[in-house]
């Protein structure tokens, strides 16, 4: 089966499977989108900004940290921290038209700026009226999502004692039918998503730094989920496992989602890691080849047609998913960020707040428009499009809702 057919095909069966991948029309209501693989499938939209770039509709300051954007039925979430003097985590509510705030949930928090900014990591979930967050140390809320109330909440670190990895947790909650499900210990926790209620739960060991990832496979639903040094695959009714792969990096950051494409897994983590692939059979995990072309330290790579898109550090790359070879390098970007939408545009920020739009093109970095988006502070957060505006923030806070809609 060719790479291009078996992205088709897993592409259709995480939009059926029930309870999994639900699309909300144009919404992007959770990290990496409804299809969580980074790509939108809204395609009406203008990268024809001119000199100027695009039109910025309102602005917000959000606070310290790195979450990226959930947008639902007229609404836009995101987190951010207060400061070492305040140390206080917020999840805001905005107006996606006028960026008006609604309201905003906050509860104590340390920034922990342990060899970097500090402050949120997590990105808010919304599904069916409410939103699902995770702090770095275990916060596990549940918010209505037209105002705010806390419908349940649990301390897991506190109530379950788990081994901390060295930044904390940094999964983003996924919805899998009636389950609210966590990258949290050695392989994942599932709680109900109405109570809160633990539904299954793996050892105590300590977590990667990656967004739990649906699969289909054989037929079958599954979550990927890294530990500090292991891809591991689970079973989403009662988190046993289904296969494991050993992955091992330097400092234990595996912090990027992996690919899934039918029976093979691409995989990629930074300080010089870099990446591979695999393929399951019965239960079994073989490589099928492993480079240092493309170590993503925090950002997800994309898929296209057979190709990788992703960061090697700072070094924006394409590589060939068959072989691992690498097409074409730029070092413009720095270490940014990135996701697509389905006509093939690549969206991306550079580490600099500049706001970049490319075609996935496997024969060279062929760049469409480009703008200054945001302050020149630190950006290495995912930018968002949904709904024909594009959603960007710097590690400071400064939050930007654009106008991309051509109107």
């Amino acid at each position: 089966m060719t790479v291009s057919r078996q992205v088709m095909i897993v592409s259709i069966a995480l939009v059926v499977l029930a309870g999994i991948g639900q699309v909300f029309g144009a919404d992007w209501p959770c990290y990496r989108g409804p299809e969580h693989n980074g790509i939108s499938q809204e395609t009406d939209w203008s990268s024809s900004w001119g000199d100027s770039g695009p039109k910025v509709l309102w602005k917000a300051s959000v606070g310290i940290g790195f979450s990226t954007t959930a947008v639902a039925d007229g609404r836009v979430y995101t987190m951010g921290n207060s400061g070492k003097d305040t140390n206080t985590d917020t999840v805001y509510c905005f107006d996606a038209q006028t960026g008006r705030e609604l309201w905003k949930h906050s509860y104590s928090c340390p920034l922990q700026p342990k060899w970097y900014d500090g402050g949120t990591l997590s990105t808010p979930t919304v599904h069916a009226g409410k939103v699902y967050t995770l702090s770095k140390m275990g916060d596990s809320f549940c918010l209505d999502a037209k105002t705010g109330k806390v419908l349940w909440q649990k301390q897991l670190n506190k109530e379950l004692g788990f081994e901390l990895p060295t930044w904390h947790f940094s999964s983003s909650t996924l919805i899998v039918g009636d389950k609210a499900v966590v990258n949290v210990g050695t392989s994942g926790l599932a709680m109900n998503k109405d109570t809160g209620e633990i539904v299954w739960q793996s050892g105590k060991g300590k977590c990667g730094y990656a967004t739990p990832v649906p699969f289909m496979m054989d037929g079958k639903p599954g979550l990927a989920m890294f530990s500090q040094v292991t891809l591991i695959a689970v079973n989403p009714a009662d988190g046993k496992e289904l296969w494991q792969y050993p992955w091992k990096t330097q400092h234990e950051v595996n912090a990027a989602d992996p690919i899934i494409v039918g029976n093979q897994v691409f995989m990629a983590s930074g300080y010089n890691r870099g990446c591979g692939l695999i393929e399951i059979a019965a239960g079994q995990a073989k490589k099928l080849w492993e480079n240092k072309v493309m170590a993503m330290q925090i950002n997800s790579p994309i898929l296209r047609d057979g190709y990788v898109y992703g960061f090697d550090e700072a070094v924006f790359k394409c590589l060939k998913l068959e072989d691992g070879t690498q097409q074409w390098q730029d070092k413009s970007l720095g270490k940014g960020s990135l996701m697509m939408s389905a006509d093939g545009r690549l969206i991306l920020t550079s580490d600099k707040g500049e706001l970049v739009v490319a075609k996935a093109d496997p024969t060279k970095f062929d760049v469409v428009a480009r703008a200054q988006a945001l302050p020149k502070g630190l950006c290495w957060t995912t930018p968002v499009l949904t709904n024909g505006r594009i959603y960007v923030r710097n590690t400071p806070g400064d939050f930007a809702c654009l106008d991309v809609s051509g109107k």
